[in-house]
């Protein structure tokens, strides 16, 4: 896709929301690592149910290993994945007391040494509470970018390296949560709404929903 056609992408997406933020709800730092380490797998909607009570009891690392892992892994049963999510959330909070006073790291290679934090989680994390032009590439980020023709890529890792690279500078503070909007409730996975899409003119999916004329 030509350069000015990424921009005007982003333009349009501004326009509708200039601001956007992570869907998942939290207090401090602390407490957004652990809802992205929930999110796995998981909806935002449902992580945001249960952290809405676990944080009222253990919204720091202390509190957490105080709340410890049996009953942590009882109230985040409901999600997948919930024993290996609650003993990373547990390990990463020894960790931040050890070596971070306590405190998330603030760099990509202190976050991704965390359990359960991987690449993607690191950038959603530094591009939300570090402010930094980090594009983390989760599945709605893969399928828009490569659907828009912003780029064609077949791993999340080669995704990131081409919209770092690709997207002005303007817009790559709020980039990741325009393209996560954007194919969470216009562009999905299966039936893409084309005829609700505010940038379906600069979109190169071959498949898109051809609207006719009334």
């Amino acid at each position: 896709m030509k350069a000015k056609n990424i921009g005007k992408i982003f333009e349009v997406l501004s326009k509708e929301n200039p601001m956007p933020k992570i869907e998942l709800k939290y207090k401090n730092e602390f407490t957004l690592f652990t809802a992205v380490v929930l999110s796995a797998q998981s909806t935002d909607k449902k992580v945001n149910e249960i952290t809405s009570k676990l944080f009222e009891i253990a919204d720091n690392p202390y509190k957490m290993l105080i709340l410890g892992q049996e009953e942590l892994t009882n109230r985040i049963k409901s999600i997948g994945l919930y024993n290996s999510k609650a003993k990373n959330i547990i390990a990463a909070c020894h960790i931040m007391i050890s070596q971070y006073n306590g405190q998330l790291p603030n760099t990509f290679e202190g976050l991704i040494k965390l359990p359960g934090v991987g690449r993607k989680s690191a950038n959603v994390l530094l591009n939300s509470l570090f402010d930094k032009n980090t594009i983390g590439v989760d599945t709605h980020v893969f399928r828009v970018s490569n659907r828009l023709g912003i780029c064609f890529s077949k791993t999340p890792e080669h995704t990131e390296s081409i919209l770092i690279q690709c997207i002005p500078d303007k817009w790559k503070k709020y980039a990741h949560n325009w393209l996560v909007l954007h194919g969470r409730y216009i562009c999905k996975a299966k039936k893409p709404l084309c005829n609700k899409c505010k940038i379906r003119e600069l979109c190169e999916f071959e498949q898109k929903q051809i609207i006719l004329p009334k």
